[in-house]
């Protein structure tokens, strides 16, 4: 009697309180997604405009990488295959599009946890990743997708072969490219920030040059769409020079207090 009389005054602490932050932090996280859903979306649809409409944005990116041939350079073989094409493209470009607000979203998840001066530095940084993202997708634009396209579909050179890709597929090596260089463009930014948040020094960054190298090589290996060795140079030896482009902006970091 005296047992379960001491139960009942004392009951088990409950563990409300680490339940209900989890369940924040997962509401949160949602409320993230969704407004970064919403963004995409917008996007795209400023996307199908380009793609349907009088800017023919399918037609410029065809006339701009196709080989020029007396017959249509690409061809649809699929159903669907033009219809999927086209919204590739219109997502690719609400992608681009959303990417501040992307950014935004992401940092805003994380941003609770730091301090009001980290907060305030990373936010200033947010249009920097934004100059950074576009001047990837104009590097692929002039440099990457050319040379990728020309070596693809110029490979072998006999005259007894006539190339003339899917459109599917032409559309998603182009897309993925583009969107692939932009976000390796954003390494100067993501080194500066993590220098800024003394996770990296750029006296460690510089000592590791060797193991960066190695570490550059495998991942533009693995993002690599086509699987090519040019393609792999286009990404990597840009990325290294990104790279050591944040370790300068690393050496900029103001120091922090002991």
């Amino acid at each position: 009697m005296i047992s379960e009389q001491s139960k009942s005054a004392n009951p088990p602490p409950a563990d409300d309180g680490s339940a209900m932050t989890l369940i924040d932090h997962l509401v949160e996280l949602r409320r993230r997604l969704a407004r970064a859903s919403i963004a995409v979306i917008l996007g795209m649809a400023v996307g199908i405009f380009l793609v349907l409409g009088p800017f023919k944005l399918v037609d410029v990116i065809i006339t701009t990488f196709a080989p020029l041939s007396d017959t249509p350079p690409v061809q649809s073989v699929g159903t669907a295959e033009e219809f999927t094409s086209y919204m590739t493209v219109a997502l690719a470009v609400g992608f681009i599009l959303a990417m501040p607000v992307l950014v935004y979203q992401l940092l805003a998840f994380i941003v609770p946890g730091l301090t009001d001066r980290e907060r305030r530095i990373i936010f200033i940084a947010l249009p920097f990743v934004f100059f950074f993202f576009l001047a990837g997708i104009a590097f692929g634009w002039f440099i990457t997708v050319p040379t990728a396209i020309h070596f693809l579909v110029g490979f072998s050179g006999s005259e007894l072969i006539e190339s003339q890709p899917a459109l599917a597929d032409f559309i998603r090596t182009i897309t993925m490219l583009l969107l692939i260089n932009g976000v390796v463009f954003e390494l100067p930014v993501i080194i500066y920030v993590l220098a800024f948040l003394g996770v990296v020094t750029a006296q460690q960054l510089a000592k590791y040059r060797r193991f960066a190298v190695v570490g550059v090589t495998i991942i533009a290996a693995i993002i690599t769409p086509t699987g090519d060795p040019i393609n792999l140079a286009l990404l990597a030896i840009p990325m290294y020079f990104l790279y050591e482009l944040g370790i300068i902006l690393a050496r900029f970091v103001p120091k922090r207090a002991a």
